[in-house]
């Protein structure tokens, strides 16, 4: 009979993980990104493209003009062409690899801007609340010509009341003399 343990696990189940024979080369990725970052912003600038125009306009001068046995890439200048697309296929991912740094940066403010803005709404509808709790507490307070109002009433329903009880004594007062 064979041994059970030497068979391989099941299907469903995953292998120990096994080292690398060859240990990746290790780098820093936001020093990379940044560097990606920089080179992405340099070749958007007219600077860079005088830098490039003057570089192929001096290579096709040179094997053009210079003696025969100087040149190095003849007309249809298969070199150049060569160099331009090995420089373009280092580009791109430079430049894609800026824009999902730009994009990512994009993310975190997008998403600080809405807890923001989510703050400042909850903030605005407690002080509306606020607001219309102040103004029913002030419809409820007496102003100061209500006041006036009332103490005028008051005070003419007392001088109401000495009036008739000076003529209630008075007419007691009349009546027993």
């Amino acid at each position: 009979m064979a041994d059970r343990s030497a068979r391989p696990g099941r299907l469903d189940t995953p292998r120990e993980v096994r080292r690398p024979l060859v240990k990746r080369p290790s780098y820093d990725t936001d020093r990379f990104g940044r560097f990606a970052e920089q080179f992405a912003r340099f070749m958007g600038t007219a600077t860079f493209l005088l830098y490039m125009t003057l570089f192929v306009v001096v290579w096709m001068a040179w094997n053009v003009l210079a003696p025969q046995h100087l040149r190095f890439d003849e007309f249809p200048f298969i070199f150049l062409t060569l160099a331009l697309s090995l420089q373009a296929s280092y580009a791109a991912p430079l430049i894609l690899l800026a824009q999902n740094r730009q994009e990512a940066r994009d993310r975190v403010i997008a998403e600080q801007d809405r807890q923001a803005d989510a703050r400042a709404h909850a903030d605005m509808e407690f002080l509306a609340r606020e607001v219309a709790s102040l103004r029913m507490a002030v419809g409820e307070v007496a102003t100061r010509d209500f006041l006036r109002s009332e103490l005028r009433s008051l005070l003419s329903d007392l001088d109401e009341r000495t009036e008739e009880r000076r003529d209630a004594s008075d007419t007691d007062g009349d009546g027993s003399a």
